[in-house]
């Protein structure tokens, strides 16, 4: 008798571990089937980026700068006839084309004096060149001036300076057009903080008529009651 229920304590063992593979076996084919869904589900995506690269982004993007030099050669300094072709190739077209689309139409509308339209198509452009993107901030800061909303032209030009990082060509320029925004707000101890920042930062800074930074800094201090 105890050896028959040795031998059924056995079997019953048996059967449970038989139990216990069986749903091992269960659960490694079911997450061999979920890896296999993954894989293809990665593969299936991966074949769509490539597709949609391949067929649709290239040869848009050829599409793009095709229609962006014949822009460049059809209106021959012509800002209207420019403006109005940037302006397309820009509202169709995504990508490098089309963002230097945005600037174009944004110089053209500017060279026009619709400055508000201008601002709109250099607002829509962006580069990872510091200087381009810097340039295309001063002239959305000139703009501004000439729509005399001179608080959102200073904004421009103080990412302007940012962007520019120290360039030597570009920051005092710019420092330049901001204190004479700030000269127009009355702003005067704004002016002179912008000239004491060029002469101590960009000491071989020079402009063409003659004056030289010690003379706008007399300026200043000279409306300021100083």
């Amino acid at each position: 008798m105890a050896s028959q229920n040795q031998q059924q304590q056995d079997e019953n063992a048996i059967e449970r571990m038989n139990s216990h593979l069986t749903e091992a076996g269960n659960k490694l084919a079911n997450n061999k089937s979920i890896i296999t869904w993954v894989v293809v589900g990665i593969l299936v995506v991966a074949a769509l980026i490539f597709g949609f690269i391949h067929f649709y982004q290239k040869p848009q993007n050829s599409k793009a700068f095709e229609a962006y030099n014949r822009v460049e050669l059809n209106s021959l300094g012509n800002d209207s006839v420019a403006a109005a072709q940037y302006k397309d190739v820009a509202d169709k077209f995504g990508g490098d084309a089309g963002n230097l689309a945005a600037l174009s139409a944004g110089e053209a509308l500017y060279n026009e004096g619709k400055y508000e339209e201008a601002v709109k198509y250099l607002n829509k452009f962006s580069s990872k060149d510091a200087v381009l993107d810097a340039n295309a901030l001063v002239l959305t800061g000139d703009c501004y001036v000439n729509l005399k909303k001179y608080d959102e032209a200073i904004s421009a030009y103080q990412k302007a300076v940012r962007k520019a990082d120290g360039n030597d060509q570009i920051v005092p320029r710019v420092l330049l057009k901001e204190a004479n925004v700030f000269d127009e707000q009355k702003k005067f101890d704004k002016a002179l903080e912008c000239y004491q920042t060029i002469k101590k930062e960009f000491p071989q800074f020079r402009l063409g008529n003659g004056m030289d930074m010690d003379a706008y800094i007399a300026r200043e201090e000279a409306r300021l009651g100083k």
